[in-house]
């Protein structure tokens, strides 16, 4: 299973509350380091790990909440950014205090709709006074929970919680190709391999595509772009469904086809990963871009920038080649948030296949809030192309 596919749990609370002790606690292994000095751990971990009768998630290990300093700081805003993946968020506290810090993190955690619950760790040491307690489970509605890292009692209170608490959405993993194909069906794949390729790999979304291909028992054809046209004068079965990348959308429309349901993996992706119904109005306000717009592109990860890069140098060349107007692109790689420093017409997020559905919904929430219309990679290559309503046509009808 993939790491974005796994549901995510923060660990958060201040230094020294035993953050990383209680994930070796509970996975049964050392794999976060464990020091009595304040600090240790400096950024957001994350441990791959089954967990008991929970099965694969990924846990988050982060900074201190309360750290200090010009790299505290840097820490903090590095452990608030780990909310935007977190299905599940767990605030550990060590005493009967409950600070300003765990009421920021219990805020933030509120703001971005992630459910949490709060572990009172090392109760060997010294036991959560009932009061305070209650005061927790009134204040925050949330479950508190006595644990101890040392002597594991309560362990499996704690590993009830965790799974009673995750969303139920986070454990399902829905498919690319839901709705879209049958058992037996002819799935094509039009696969340009291009200078962003893993040298002898495919990209990641054709790769999962194929996957989903082969879980709902279809027969997978992956051909080059260069293919298309030898492919249907030769094999006489028509697919189901045509997917392409979005590089190759134009000369995929031209030549697959007008029976034939085309689409894009990013297209997929958008549905699969953010909110369809945002990125399909966003897409509109290409059409009404005007000179000197900010355009915002939203990449999901970070890579070597070729001179043909899809998010770097083609959308801009293509958007600004389709609206005839000057405009100013700016991008927000990896995990980073859409910065406030400027206004931008449109934010355009890539697919999104290393990332979490709760990180793109994260980002697009983000732009919703600052009344930034958002749309997809896929979604604005097929409207500039002028195959929009091709493209989209199978998920309008899947419905």
């Amino acid at each position: 299973m993939l790491k974005s596919q796994r549901p995510h749990i923060g660990i958060f609370g201040r230094r020294n509350v035993g953050k990383s002790s209680f994930i070796n606690a509970i996975t049964g292994q050392d794999i976060s380091i464990v020091s009595e000095h304040p600090g240790t751990t400096t950024d957001p971990v994350n441990k791959l790990i089954e967990l008991e009768d929970i099965g694969p998630v990924v846990l988050i290990d982060t900074a201190g909440i309360d750290d200090s300093g010009m790299l505290g700081k840097k820490r903090i805003e590095a452990s608030n950014k780990a909310i935007t993946r977190t299905d599940l968020g767990i605030i550990l506290i060590d005493s009967n205090e409950f600070t300003r810090y765990e009421e920021e993190i219990a805020k933030a955690l509120r703001e971005h709709d992630t459910p949490f619950f709060i572990i009172h760790n090392k109760s060997d040491v010294q036991a959560l006074g009932a009061k305070t307690k209650q005061n927790l489970e009134t204040k925050f509605k949330v479950e508190v929970v006595e644990f101890s890292s040392t002597t594991k009692n309560n362990f499996k209170q704690v590993m009830s919680a965790i799974k009673r608490n995750t969303p139920e959405s986070a454990f399902q993993n829905p498919s690319l190709l839901d709705g879209l194909v049958e058992k037996g069906d002819l799935v094509l794949m039009i696969t340009p391999i291009d200078t962003e390729a893993p040298k002898g790999r495919m990209i990641l979304p054709e790769a999962q595509a194929l996957i989903d291909t082969l879980n709902k028992d279809c027969i997978a054809v992956t051909i080059k772009e260069t293919e298309i046209k030898l492919f249907f004068d030769k094999i006489k079965v028509k697919p189901k469904i045509a997917i392409t990348d979005s590089q190759a959308f134009k000369k995929a429309n031209a030549e697959v086809p007008k029976d034939v349901p085309l689409t894009s993996f990013s297209i997929l992706f958008s549905r699969l990963k953010g909110n369809f119904d945002i990125y399909m109005e966003g897409v509109k306000q290409i059409s009404a871009l005007k000179d000197n717009d900010n355009i915002l592109l939203l990449e999901s990860c970070s890579h070597h920038v070729t001179h043909d890069d899809i998010g770097r140098v083609k959308i801009p060349k293509w958007i600004s080649e389709f609206t005839g107007k000057k405009l100013n692109f700016d991008i927000v790689a990896g995990q980073d948030s859409i910065p406030d420093n400027k206004k931008y017409a449109l934010a355009i997020q890539c697919g999104g296949c290393m990332l979490t559905r709760k990180q793109v919904l994260s980002r697009i929430k983000s732009a919703v809030d600052k009344n930034i219309p958002i749309t997809n990679y896929g979604l604005a290559i097929a409207y500039i192309n002028g195959i929009f309503e091709r493209a989209t046509a199978p998920f309008r009808h899947s419905k």
